[in-house]
Formats: structure tokens, sequence, C-alpha cells
């Protein structure tokens, strides 16, 4: 393409705006959807860019400004507090990945043992933009093997410094007849991380509380801008990395009060560069080669993702200390490539450690390995659903008739408060929880609490259920709360049920049968709006009375919908002249507050 610079950024945005959602919506990341776009348009591609080199050398500011931002999330205090996991289970990985992958190299590709260990290292580390996005998809980022995974993907971004910080320093070693590094070489590179580590420490914080006083957004992004690229600067002048400086500039800036106004202002040139790096990593992949080479390809990446499965299986048992079947979770989200593979196989190339076409392969296992990595995912949780984990039975606990005068069914947050209300004014009551776990948990605090389900006749009997006063139904899950309301209308259809509901449709089928339903984030919402009004000026006994009145408006419409609630034109109509009631409701106020100003 021989257009300016507009025609150039048009069509990256282009490609990346269809690439990308495509390629989410098909559950393959928007790495992929970067990449592909970048194959696209690359020499390889449709030919939309015939040179990929300068392109790439310009997007690599994406890759510095993004170990900027992982710098300012690794606090040491946070650091300390996930030492374990991060420095056992991430180290471990990290060790025995690298020394495996690095001696296949060697010794199955015939490599000399810098080249091994670059590639070999360079293929341990997994996809953290993929994998989260995978966990966060299956809601596991707080699943044992989640919160595991997550840790050792935080290892993995700080191996990734002085991986890249050594890639420079081993190709002046090969460069070296001797084989050894020269003096001056490792003067610079050690002059310059004192004077990024000294200056950020005395100076940076200084700096940006002076720009912070000029109440200037657009001066405060400059000096971020500055300090990034800066520490970068002087980094790649020493011959090292210019990403290991902008990670040590966030690290020094992580415990400062400007965290996370720097991390807001960079973020958006970080997203865009990024995106822009991995479409000219995509540019840069030669398809003839791996077309050419499809057997090569397939058995490097079918070795990469056996042998991190494996070891990420081991580990995860030990130290992890996960179940076997969450350390095969494990393994199937971390056994990828990743994206700073494609930045150290980048840097050794520009080194002279590998050449173009190693670093093709390399570059298409990772990619390749980022596409399979979903279905990995299914085919893993299909292989366990198909093998169930034997559970150990557990019998409902003994419960004795003590005749309580309350029954709570459901013993989390919302059926502890209730109780600790029925503590304090010393009424007998019974609880009973369907969630083991949640039943052990909550004994640990000395919560007298029975295993069963409470929807179970036999059970409500044994607990002198005909005795209750009132029943308190606080179960989360709508359906299992139901079934219990409905268990207990049919068994005492004089008893009195509070049942908590989820939203006005709950309500309604729980008002159905006879039970009196407490929507669970209506009063908190509505106390929290009184709370507002008050911040904002509202004298305290006016907001008072505000919240007292939309209360008693909002449960009067909540009993006139469900009349009609089974009627949908009927229910928007009301909705419609509730929310005009409503406005009507405080004009008045409103209207005599400015008579009086």
């Amino acid at each position: 393409m021989h257009g300016g610079g507009l025609e150039l950024a048009l069509v990256f945005l282009l490609a990346a705006v269809i690439a990308v959602p495509v390629f989410r919506r098909a559950g393959l990341g928007a790495v992929l959807g970067y990449l592909a776009a970048g194959v696209a348009l690359g020499p390889y591609g449709v030919a939309v860019i015939r040179d990929a080199e300068p392109v790439l050398a310009a997007a690599e500011i994406g890759v510095v400004m993004l170990l900027f931002v992982i710098g300012l999330e690794l606090s040491p205090a946070r650091l300390s507090v996930m030492r374990k996991p991060v420095f056992g289970a991430g180290g471990l990985q990290v060790l025995s990945s690298g020394l495996v992958l690095a001696a296949l190299a060697a010794f199955g590709g015939g490599l000399g043992w810098k080249a091994a260990t670059i590639i070999g290292f360079g293929l341990a580390l997994s996809s953290t933009a993929v994998c989260l996005q995978l966990l966060a998809e299956r809601r596991a980022l707080g699943a044992p093997h989640g919160r595991l995974a997550f840790a050792i993907l935080l290892f993995q971004d700080l191996a990734a410094i002085p991986l890249l910080a050594a890639i420079p320093l081993l190709g002046q070693a090969a460069a070296v007849e001797a084989g050894g590094l020269s003096a001056t070489a490792v003067i610079n590179a050690l002059g310059a991380i004192a004077l990024v580590v000294l200056g950020g420490r005395f100076l940076l914080r200084r700096v940006f509380r002076f720009v912070a006083r000029t109440g200037m957004p657009e001066v405060f992004t400059g000096a971020s801008l500055l300090t990034v690229l800066g520490a970068a600067w002087v980094m790649q002048g020493a011959g090292l990395s210019a990403g290991l400086g902008a990670f040590l500039a966030g690290v020094l800036l992580a415990d400062s009060e400007f965290r996370h106004e720097l991390e807001s202002q960079i973020e958006p040139f970080k997203g865009l560069l990024l995106g822009l790096f991995f479409m000219a990593v995509g540019m840069s992949i030669d398809l003839q080669r791996v077309v050419e080479e499809p057997a090569l390809v397939a058995s490097l990446v079918a070795a990469l993702i056996v042998i991190k499965f494996a070891l990420l299986f081991v580990i995860g048992l030990r130290p992890g200390g996960l179940r076997p079947r969450e350390a095969m979770r494990l393994g199937a989200v971390l056994a990828l490539g990743g994206e700073f593979a494609f930045v150290v196989f980048a840097e050794a190339l520009r080194a002279g450690l590998i050449d173009q076409a190693m670093r093709d392969r390399l570059v298409a296992v990772v990619g390749i390995s980022m596409a399979l990595t979903p279905l990995l995912l299914v085919g893993v949780a299909r292989l366990l659903a198909r093998h169930p984990e034997p559970v150990p039975a557990r019998d409902f606990d003994t419960v004795h008739d003590t005749h309580p005068q309350v029954l709570v069914a459901g013993f989390g947050r919302f059926g502890q408060i209730v109780a600790r209300m029925l503590v304090a004014q010393k009424i007998p009551f019974i609880a009973i929880e369907h969630n083991a776990e949640q039943v052990d948990f909550v004994r640990r605090f000395g919560n007298i609490v029975y295993y069963g389900d409470p929807a179970r006749p036999d059970l409500l009997r044994a607990a002198g259920a005909q005795h209750v006063r009132a029943f308190v139904v606080a179960i989360d899950d709508p359906a299992a709360n139901l079934r219990t309301v409905r268990m207990l209308r049919r068994l005492y259809p004089e008893a009195k049920v509070f049942a908590r509901a989820r939203d006005r449709r709950h309500a309604w089928a729980l008002m159905d049968m006879g039970a009196q339903a407490v929507r669970e984030m209506f009063h908190s919402s509505l106390m929290m709006g009184e709370r507002l009004l008050v911040a904002l000026g509202v004298p305290e006994d006016v907001a008072r009375d505000h919240a007292a009145r939309f209360r008693e408006h909002d449960e009067r419409i909540l009993n006139e919908q469900y009349l009609v609630h089974d009627d949908e034109a009927a229910l928007l109509q009301s909705a419609q002249d509730a929310r005009r009631e409503l406005e009507q409701l405080f004009e008045a106020d409103r209207g005599g507050a400015g008579r009086d100003e």
C-alpha cells in the first residue's frame, strides 16, 4: 500500500473492528483476531502492507506500555501477600517448562544452548490476555484452579522481564568469539538499571506532584508517556530491553498516589498499540512456510501443549494443592503459548539468536496453540462431565425437635442477618442449609446450622416445623426457593412464610403461593438512595420522608401489578402509569421548594 499515514490508520482500524469482534464472539479471543487481521493484511496475505518491519518497530511501544501497566499492578505489598502461589507454583512452572522445552529444542532441533534457552522459556509463558478472558467467561476466576492460574500468570509476567533483558546480552555473547560478555556491556547495563531505579525512586513522585498541581490533564498524560518512553529509551540505549525500563518505572510507582491515574492515562494508548503490535506480528508470519511444513508445525504445537499440560497438572497437585480435576482444568487453560513469546522471538531474531524461518515457525506454533485452547477447555470439561467425581455420601444431619419459633431455610448472607436479629431478641430458631461447605463454614463461628434439604417433608417434621410460628425462606436459587415455599404451604397452610425474592417476577410467584415476598436488594438500595440525597444537600428528615414515600408507592405498585402480571400489555401500561405517578408524587415538593426560594 502506497498511501500515507491516514490510509494506513484507516486500514488497521477497519481490520481490527471487523476481526476482533468476530473472533471474540467465536470464543477465540481478541489476540487471535488481531493476528488474523495482520495475516490478511500482510505481505503473505492480500499484501495491503508489503513491509511489516516498520509497523512492527513502531507497534513495540504497545508492549512497552503493557509492561509499564504490569509494573503498576505489582506493588511489593501485593507480591508479599501472594508470594507462595506466585513464587512457588509460578516459579516451578516457568523453570520446569522452560528447561524441558529448551532441552527439546537443543537435542531435538539441534540448536545452540543460547537459542534453545530463549525458545524454551519463551514457550513456557502463557497468554495472560487469553487465559484471563477464558476464565472470566467460565466464571472460574474465583475457582481454585482460576486463582492458581492467576498466580502463575503473574509470575510469568515477572519472568518475561529478565528474559527480555537477557536476549540482547546473549546476542552480544554470541558475537564474541570467546563466548563471554564485554565488561563495557555489563557496566552499561548495570548503570542503566541503577539510573532508572534511583531516578524513579527520588524524582518521579516529585515530578508527578508538580504536574498534578497544574490541574491540566493533558500535561499529566504527557508526563505519563514521557516516563514510560524515557525509561524504555534509557534501557534500550544500554543494550537492554526497552520493556525492562518501563516495567521498573511501573514498579517504582505502584505504591504511589498516582498509580490509578497513571494506569487510566496509559491504558488507551496501550490497548491500541498492543493491538497494532499483534497485527504486525501477524503480518510477519510467512504462511507459505507454514503450509510447506504442516507436519513439523503440528508436531511442535502438540509437543508444546502436551508438555505444558503434563507439567501444570503435576504442579497443580503439588505444590498447588488442587484436586486432580482442578489440576486438569489448570493444565488446559495454561497449556497455550503467550503473547510475550511474540516479543521474545522478535527480540531473539533482532539479536541474531534465531533466524527468520525459526521465528516464523515459533510464532505460528504460539498462534495455533492459542486457537486450540478454547477447544481444549471444552474437551476437558466434557471428559470431566462424562466421569463425574465420586462425592462421598453425606447423610442429612439428624435434627431433633427443639420447638423453635422460627425455621430459617438457607443460611447464606441473607439468612444470617435474619438469624442475628433473632439471636439478639433471644427468639429460638433452627436453620437448615443445603450446601455442605456453607454448613461447615458457618459452624466454625459457633452457629447451630443443620445440613439438609429444607424442602424434604421428613426433615421439616424432624425439625419441629409443626410448632414453628414463622418460616423464613432465604435460599438464593429462585427454583429451590420456590420449591421450598411450595412444600411449606402444602404441609403448613396456616403458617406465615417470609421468602426472599430476587426480583418482581419472583416476588409475584411467591405471592401466588401465599408467601410474603421480601425483595433482596430493594431495602438496601432504598437506604443508599436516601444517603445519596443527604450527600447531595437534601435535609435528612426530607430524605427520610422521601424514601418512606417511595417505599410505600413501590410496594403498592407491586401489589397492583401482581393482579395483572400475566398480561404483558397491562403490565407495561401499569409501569408507565406508575412512573408518571411517581414523578407527580414529588412534584409538589419541588414546586414548594422553588416558591420558598
